[in-house]
């Protein structure tokens, strides 16, 4: 497995089952994963060499949104997907903008790992 293929995807969502889900879904099929409930928490952390991040939109103080276009702005090109109970037309647009895939809660397993292979086959060609 290439140094790509066991870097950690970040997954912040202030609801812990959603986290406890994602993470057992995507250790079951050989990621590794770090978690955080919520923006603030994933600021305070400063993760570093995530090979993706998986954000939840609503959350209080700061949206997934919100965080992303921080990152953005900080210069940070990790690859991103917003999951969102509510996808509006205004959401999906700031999202494209900063080149953002948006999931509809309850997100789909399919979704999440085809976004996480298309990250990693992204990685391999940097």
């Amino acid at each position: 497995m290439s140094q790509i293929e066991r870097r950690t995807i970040g997954i912040v969502d202030d609801d812990q089952a959603v986290r406890d889900s994602l993470r057992f879904l995507l250790e079951v099929v050989g990621h590794s994963v770090e978690t955080f409930a919520s923006a603030a928490e994933f600021l305070l952390a400063e993760p570093h060499d995530l090979a993706c991040l998986i954000l939840d939109h609503h959350m209080p103080q700061m949206t997934g949104l919100q965080l992303a276009e921080k990152l953005h702005a900080d210069g940070s090109s990790i690859p991103i997907l917003l999951i969102t109970g509510s996808p509006s037309p205004a959401i999906v647009a700031r999202a494209a903008r900063l080149d953002i895939r948006v999931l509809e809660k309850p997100t789909d397993e399919e979704g999440v790992l085809h976004f996480i292979n298309a990250a990693r086959s992204r990685d391999h060609r940097h």
